[in-house]
């Protein structure tokens, strides 16, 4: 039984420390377990030649993975979220340990599969313990403080990339941090960060109206597939064409990373644009994107694939924070469940565009591939527009 009661239930110090811990289990399950495929996939098919023809099929799996995880954490998060950050944690780090060590084509799609789940159980889990130590009126920066984390795991991983000799020794050192950050949620946390007393936690889920999600839910599922070109193919595109240096590829998600800790901002554009605003400024942020990343192949200039990694990231990062936000508008008593909806969506989406842009490429080339993420990009604004 959980009470309520405590004085130091929401203590401002208790609620910063367990938004930075969930800072930074966000930033080890996305930036590093799960967006690393795409980051390292330059380095990991250069020194492991044999992965080369499944690099797009790990990154569908990674976001298979992480749908079918998030499906899962929608039954659970409002009920167990210690649990699941537990199990984030544990899938994550093993995920990371195996892609170390393997040069099996098969193990290295299977294990990015397991490390991808770690994502999704994570950011359902954290609304809800976010929301049991956190202030109401601090409730949405803390939560777009910790939906940046992707951001931070993302800088970390390209100076991971840029410093250690091979990528074994980069997954190593992201499996001891998935761990870490678990651990220290859980202890930060401390008991209470289950149900804060408002929650229905135990309604099955029939009870919600589904029908406010489902506008959000497609344009997800569309901005997400315009999204996957960057996260998937962004660095092969950068450097395939030859407008970045393979060694400077850390360097082009560091600047992602700093661009998405414009992510903390997502709650003052929402409180300024609305929701469907925000939406469509930040995916709007993401298509200018894909816009430069194509100019950067056809003009064969490398600083236009930097300022479309930075715009890349700030846009993610706001219209994951958006989405995170519309959940608890639409499901307060239930921001967990309907986080997970609306992330599965936004995933389903990526997994399709991983496959298709894998295909696409070599038909249109890296600039066609950045225009068609773009044109996806824009549907995805205009999905929310017309509601």
């Amino acid at each position: 039984m959980v009470s309520t009661t405590a004085p130091d239930v929401r203590a401002p110090a208790r609620s910063v420390a367990v938004a930075l811990a969930g800072t930074l289990l966000i930033a080890s399950t996305y930036g590093m377990a799960r967006f690393g495929v795409g980051l390292f996939a330059p380095r990991l098919v250069a020194e492991r030649p044999d992965l080369e023809p499944v690099v797009g099929w790990a990154a569908a799996a990674q976001f298979v993975s992480y749908a079918v995880a998030a499906t899962i954490a929608a039954r659970v998060s409002d009920r167990r979220p210690r649990a699941l950050v537990l199990a984030a944690g544990t899938t994550a780090a093993l995920g990371c340990l195996g892609v170390a060590t393997t040069a099996s084509p098969t193990w290295f799609v299977v294990l990015v599969l397991v490390g991808g789940a770690g994502a999704g159980l994570a950011s359902p889990a954290l609304v809800r313990v976010v929301d049991a130590v956190t202030p109401p009126r601090s409730a949405a920066t803390a939560q777009a403080l910790v939906n940046t984390g992707t951001a931070v795991g993302v800088v970390v991983a390209g100076v991971l990339a840029l410093a250690v000799p091979s990528t074994t020794v980069a997954w190593w050192t992201m499996a001891a941090i998935n761990a870490l950050a678990a651990a220290a949620v859980l202890l930060l946390a401390g008991g209470r960060s289950g149900r804060d007393g408002t929650a229905t936690a135990t309604a099955s889920g029939s009870s919600y109206d589904w029908r406010p999600l489902a506008t959000p839910a497609v344009a997800a599922v569309v901005a997400g597939a315009g999204s996957a070109l960057v996260w998937s193919y962004g660095p092969l595109i950068a450097t395939g064409s030859g407008q970045v240096a393979d060694s400077r590829v850390g360097l082009l998600w560091i600047v992602l990373g700093i661009g998405g800790l414009a992510g903390p901002l997502t709650g003052r554009l929402v409180a300024g644009r609305g929701l469907a605003g925000a939406w469509s400024w930040s995916v709007g942020a993401v298509a200018l994107a894909s816009v430069a990343l194509a100019a950067a192949v056809d003009l064969g200039l490398a600083w236009p694939a930097y300022v479309a990694m930075a715009c890349f990231g700030a846009g993610y990062m706001c219209l994951s924070g958006v989405l995170i936000l519309w959940a608890r508008d639409v499901w307060p008593e239930a921001a967990g469940r309907g986080t997970s909806v609306l992330f599965v969506a936004l995933a389903v989406g990526q997994a399709v565009g991983a496959v298709g842009f894998d295909a696409w490429r070599d038909v249109a080339g890296g600039a066609g591939a950045a225009a068609t993420a773009a044109l996806l990009c824009l549907a995805g604004a205009v999905v929310v527009r017309r509601r």
